[in-house]
C-alpha cells in the first residue's frame, strides 16, 4: 500500500501536470471523490502508481481525452427529482413569465437529459420561444451527447414515471421518438438551446441570466473552490435572478450566505437581492 504521504505528494503532482499541460484545473475537487476516479482510471491505464500516468498526461492526448472524460461526473437523467420541476412550474416559472426575455444557464449540463427537461417544462408552459438556454460543461464527450440528444430506450421509463410526477402535461413520448433500442429527443427541443464548453473553474461569467441551473455539480468542489463558483453564479445572475442548486448542496458556507432569498429550502432554490 503506498504511503498517504506519498499519495498526497503524487496527487498533488498528477493534477498540476493537468492544469499546466491542459488548462483543466482539478486541484481543488473534493479529494475522496477524486481519488476515487483517479484510482479508477490508474488500474484502468495497467499502472501500479499514480505518478505513472503523468508521462501519459504529458505525452499522449489520447490518453488524455479518456482521463478528462472519466474526471467529470456525468451522473444524471431526465426530470431527475421530480418535485424540483413541480417546484419550478409552481414557483419560478409564473415569475419569469412576466418578462419579455429569458436567459437560462444549465452550468454542468453533463449529457443533456436535465436540458431538455427544462425545455419540455418551458414549452408546456407556453413561453419557450421567448427563452435562450446556454448549457455548458467541460466534458466535450458528454457536451456531444447532449447535443445529439439519444437517450438508451431502456431508460425511458424512468424519464416517463419522472416526466408524470413532475407535472407532465402531455404525453412524454410526444417528445421523443424511438428507432433501434434508442430515443432520440426532437429537433423542436433544441431550436432556443446552445450548447458550449464552459469549466467552471477557470473560466468567465455568462452575464445577465436570469435562472442559473447547476444541480449536483458543487458537491465535488472543496470549500474555497465552491465559494469561487458562486461568485461566478452572482456575477452572472441578473438582480432578482434565481439559482437553482443541488438538493445536496447549500450557500451555508459561502461568502454569500443570508443575502440572496430562499424560495425553495428543499429543493435548494434560491433568489438573489435586488442590490
Amino acid at each position: 500500500m503506498v504511503p498517504k504521504e506519498t499519495e498526497k505528494l503524487e496527487t498533488e503532482l498528477l493534477l498540476e501536470a493537468i492544469y499546466r499541460g491542459y488548462g483543466f484545473d482539478f486541484r481543488q475537487y473534493a479529494r475522496s471523490s477524486l481519488l476515487r476516479r483517479l484510482h479508477y482510471i490508474r488500474q484502468k491505464a495497467g499502472v501500479a502508481h499514480l505518478s505513472e500516468l503523468i508521462p501519459l498526461i504529458l505525452h499522449d492526448e489520447r490518453f488524455v481525452g479518456e482521463l478528462l472524460s472519466s474526471m467529470s461526473v456525468t451522473v444524471t437523467e431526465m426530470f431527475r427529482d421530480p418535485d424540483f420541476f413541480l417546484e419550478l412550474r409552481t414557483k419560478v416559472i409564473p415569475v419569469l413569465k412576466t418578462y419579455p426575455f429569458v436567459k437560462i444557464w444549465h452550468a454542468g449540463c453533463a449529457t443533456g437529459e436535465e436540458v431538455y427537461s427544462m425545455a419540455i417544462v418551458l414549452q408546456e408552459e407556453g413561453f419557450y420561444d421567448r427563452v435562450q438556454i446556454y448549457a455548458t460543461d467541460m466534458n466535450q464527450q458528454s457536451l456531444k451527447t447532449a447535443e445529439e440528444g439519444i437517450y438508451p430506450l431502456d431508460a425511458i421509463r424512468k424519464f416517463t414515471v419522472n416526466y408524470n410526477n413532475s407535472g407532465g402535461k402531455a404525453s412524454f413520448s410526444d417528445y421523443y421518438y424511438a428507432k433501434y433500442q434508442m430515443a432520440k429527443m426532437n429537433e423542436d427541443l433544441k431550436r432556443n438551446i446552445v450548447f458550449t464548453a464552459h469549466n467552471l473553474v477557470t473560466d468567465q461569467t455568462f452575464g445577465d441570466m436570469n435562472m442559473i441551473v447547476c444541480r449536483n455539480v458543487l458537491i465535488y468542489f472543496d470549500r474555497q473552490l465552491q465559494n469561487q463558483v458562486f461568485r461566478l453564479f452572482d456575477e452572472s445572475l441578473v438582480h432578482r435572478g434565481f439559482l437553482c442548486l443541488g438538493s445536496k448542496e447549500s450557500m451555508e458556507f459561502s461568502s454569500l450566505r443570508g443575502t440572496y432569498e430562499n424560495v425553495s429550502a428543499r429543493w435548494r432554490i434560491f433568489r438573489k437581492p435586488l442590490t
